[in-house]
This record gives structure tokens, sequence and C-alpha cells, in this order.
């Protein structure tokens, strides 16, 4: 019989996919150790390919607001897949499913489905670029929108100075067409307007940040962001991917009452399959081919199983889902700073909703400077140590943890349990 635990299963892995995985951060090479291979999950539980039942704050890295396997999305699928895989054709479905998006984003007057967050984020650009006819883009440190050519891109050594690659296989060129700023500095931000505002045909930020670690914006940062691009003629967009359905059922922009010319959606509005969307005002969305001249398509855009499992998540977005999410996330919050105060150990907490982080440096955190101060080695111990325990936190210092509603209150008291003591190790241990 083969062996199939998950040091074997990496092992073969490495003989057939780039480190042994399909995506970088899936290779624990922050924290150190062999990933987990996951053979099921349900609810808040993932099990690993050992048998071992882990309490999971990964949740696919944020679709799994209402747990894993929900019965409800379950059927929704089965119920898709037997009337037929794929059409590229329209369906019924995605007239459903974008009218639903519509209600929840008020933002959004047209949009269009996709397969990924990258790919969503890629094309709102694209749609900026033709609608404005200009060719640079501004984002911020720290914040990732997925792995298209020029967003992948680290700050110049000044305002004046151009992106550089942040990636091999990116052209210096394209490189060379994004700006980027501190997240939460509006003062840059209106002074790269002020100086070269003509030439810039968006700006996109994640609201709330999650690909640095859990980090809120400052009051007016949001606002500054809308507010320059209508002046200065450019498209705002909020990518939304990850905060999405995930602060309120119309995400960040309603939690802030906020809203941006442009929207990216993942993650939780494919209820954890393969599906995203873009969209926004309704000027720039027509320059979308067929009706413009900016050309984007997909075999799978659209697809019936996908969307079905998105509608069906969606009904589940109530105002008792979000009122547990906060709930458990207070708790967990709160737990967490008790044990950091008692081992002493050098961390902070922050959360926005049921999005969490534990940064092993001093608080608060505000922008990639202050994040950068983390310790990886505490956190990677800190991890292994959470792992030991039969807690799934997220495999690097930079990635937000994602409470769902599967979780209990025993699921967070434990939780907070094997925190105390991966700090106290890691307090005897100095």
């Amino acid at each position: 019989m083969p062996d199939t635990t998950s040091r074997s299963l990496f092992e073969r892995a490495l003989r057939s996919i780039p480190g042994g995985v399909n995506s970088p951060v899936r290779a624990f090479r922050a924290v150190g150790g062999d990933p987990i291979f996951v053979q099921r999950a349900e609810g808040a539980r993932l099990v690993g390919a050992d048998g071992t039942a882990y309490i999971d704050y990964v949740g696919s890295w944020g679709p799994m607001i209402l747990g894993h396997a929900h019965p409800d999305v379950v059927r929704a699928v089965q119920e898709a897949a037997v009337r037929g895989l794929s059409y590229g054709a329209p369906t019924e479905l995605e007239v459903r499913f974008a009218e639903r998006v519509k209600t929840l984003y008020p933002s959004i007057e047209l949009l269009r489905c996709v397969s990924s967050g990258t790919e969503a984020t890629m094309s709102a650009i694209r749609a900026a670029r033709g609608f404005t006819k200009r060719d640079y883009i501004v984002k911020f440190e720290g914040c990732y929108h997925g792995h298209a050519d020029h967003l992948l891109v680290k700050a110049g050594s000044g305002l004046a100075t151009f992106g550089t690659p942040d990636s091999g296989g990116v052209p210096e060129g394209i490189a060379k067409t994004t700006l980027t700023l501190p997240f939460n500095d509006e003062g840059t931000l209106r002074a790269l307007f002020t100086e070269r505002g003509e030439h810039i045909a968006a700006v996109i930020v994640e609201p709330v940040v999650g690909n640095m670690g859990c980090v809120a914006p400052q009051p007016g940062f949001l606002e500054s962001i809308i507010g320059v691009c209508r002046d200065h003629g450019a498209v705002s967009i909020f990518d939304e991917v990850m905060t999405g359905c995930r602060l309120a059922p119309g995400g960040a922009q309603e939690m802030f009452q906020l809203q941006p010319d442009m929207t990216t959606l993942g993650k939780i509005v494919g209820g954890g399959m393969p599906l995203a969307v873009y969209g926004g005002r309704s000027d720039i969305m027509s320059s979308i081919s067929p009706l413009g001249s900016v050309y984007q398509a997909g075999t799978l855009s659209g697809n019936p199983v996908a969307v079905s499992a998105g509608l069906a998540t969606l009904e589940h977005l109530v105002p008792a889902l979000y009122d547990r999410l906060e709930r458990l996330g207070q708790r967990l919050e709160d737990g967490l700073e008790r044990a950091i105060a008692a081992s002493g150990v050098t961390a902070c907490v922050q959360r926005v909703g049921s999005m969490i982080t534990v940064f092993f440096c001093d608080g608060p955190v505000r922008s990639w400077k202050d994040a950068d101060r983390a310790d990886r080695k505490r956190f990677a111990a800190f991890f292994g140590g959470m792992l030991r325990r039969g807690v799934y936190w997220p495999p690097a210092q930079f990635e937000a943890a994602f409470i769902s509603g599967a979780h209990t209150e025993d699921d967070i008291d434990r939780t907070i349990e094997a925190a105390a003591q991966s700090l106290e190790a890691l307090s005897d241990a100095d």
C-alpha cells in the first residue's frame, strides 16, 4: 500500500511540481518543515494526510466564511454538476449571480465573471487603462493584487522613481508603468498626483490589507484615494478579493460607506470554487468587449458549477453571521492579547472583523515598513507550536488568519490555550 503521509506526498510532489506546491506559500518555506497535505475538511476542521485534525484558520485563504463543505453549498454544486460542468455559453445562473452581486455592491453597475482574483485585478486595470487612455497605475507597498506582471512590482527609491520588478520574468518596461507608495500615507499619494496625475490611469488598493497581515486603513486614507482619482480623472479600484463579503456582505466599502469606481471580488463570492468578479461604473465597464475596445475573455468565465456555489454562499450572508464572526473575533483577539502579555513576548494583535494577525513586533502596524519589523523566526516558532497543538494558522507572518461561521467558542478557547502554550515556549527559549 503506498505511503500517503504528508512527508511522502511532498517528496512525490517535488518530482512533478515546482517546489512541490501549486502556490508558493503552501510550501512552508517561511516557517520551516514540511507542508500539511489535506485529505478532507468539514466545518472549522481540516484533516491532514495522516489523519490528524486541525482547527483551521486559513479557510482556503479566505473563501470559507461558512466553513468547509457547507451542506447547502455542496448540494448546489452537486445539482449543477449533473447538468453539465461547462457550456461556454450564457446561463440564467450568471444573470442571477450578477444581479445578486449588484445588490450587495451598489458601486457595481456592470460586472464580468472571471476565474481568479489575479484575472479580476488584471482585467480591472486593463479596463481602467483603456477607459482613461493612460498607462500608469499606483499600488501600495504590502498590498498584493495577484501575479500579473504589472502588479509584481516594488517601490523605487523615491517619489519620482519608477517601479522595478519584484519577480523574475517581469519585463522592466512593464514594471516602469507601476508606481508604488506607502500604505496609509495620504500625503505621499496627493504629492504623486500633483506631480503626475494626468498620466495615472488607476489606483488599486486592498481597503483592509490582508497580504502583509491584517492592516486597517487610517481614517481618511481610502477617501483620499477616491477623491484624488476623481479630481484627476483616474479610476479608483478597491481590490476586495479578500475583504469582499468578509467584513460585511458588501465588503469594506459597506463597512466604511464608500463607493470606488471599480471593485474586484473573489474567494467568498465563489464559495470556494474558481470564480471572481470585476466590475464598476457602467461607463468604465462599457469599454469592455463586445461593447468597447478592451478585450477580455475566458472559456470558464461564469462556469455554472462555480456560480452555483457562489449563489448558495451569498444566500447565507445574513446579519446573524457577521454578528457571530465579530463576537468570535473579539474573543480570539482578547485571548491572544492576554496570552502575549502573560508570556512577555514582543507581539501585537490586529483584527478587522473576522481577519486577524499576530505580528511579532510592537504595534500598531500601519504600513509595510511597520510590518517588516516583525520577527519572522519567532513567528515560525509560534506557527510550529500552534500546529503541534492542533491549530492550523497561516504559514506566513504576513498573511491574515480567518474566522468562519463554523468556528465555535470552544474552538476559539482551545486556540487561545494553544497560543498561550506556544508563546510561553518562546519566552522560555529566550
